[in-house]
């Protein structure tokens, strides 16, 4: 019974959390700061989201900077997002590799 109760939470914060925005900002926003912020939360939601699965996401820690690394690196010189991927899965399976070879 008590995961009936908890479904039935989340799903009220989840509906408040997407109505109240919209109930109390029913004007279009004309500050131009407001309306930058509100640009970039997606991109800083995903960030925040992402970053620490990066880190954690291989069994060394130095192989998934050097992945991030890779990735930043290809992704500056505006690479298209497979070889962005590609190359950043190929480099953390040979520094992996590597280490293993090492220890």
């Amino acid at each position: 019974m008590n995961v009936y109760l908890y479904v039935l939470v989340m799903a009220g914060v989840t509906y408040l959390v997407r109505m109240l925005p919209l109930v109390l900002a029913r004007k279009e926003i004309k500050n131009r700061y407001i309306k930058s912020f509100l640009f970039y939360v997606p991109y800083a939601c995903l960030a925040a989201m992402t970053f620490p699965a990066i880190l954690s996401s291989t069994d060394y820690l130095i192989s998934a900077v050097v992945g991030f690394a890779v990735a930043i690196l290809l992704a500056y010189l505006e690479k298209s997002m497979i070889i962005v991927a590609v190359a950043a899965c190929a480099a953390v399976f040979v520094c992996e590799q590597i280490i293993r070879w090492i220890a």
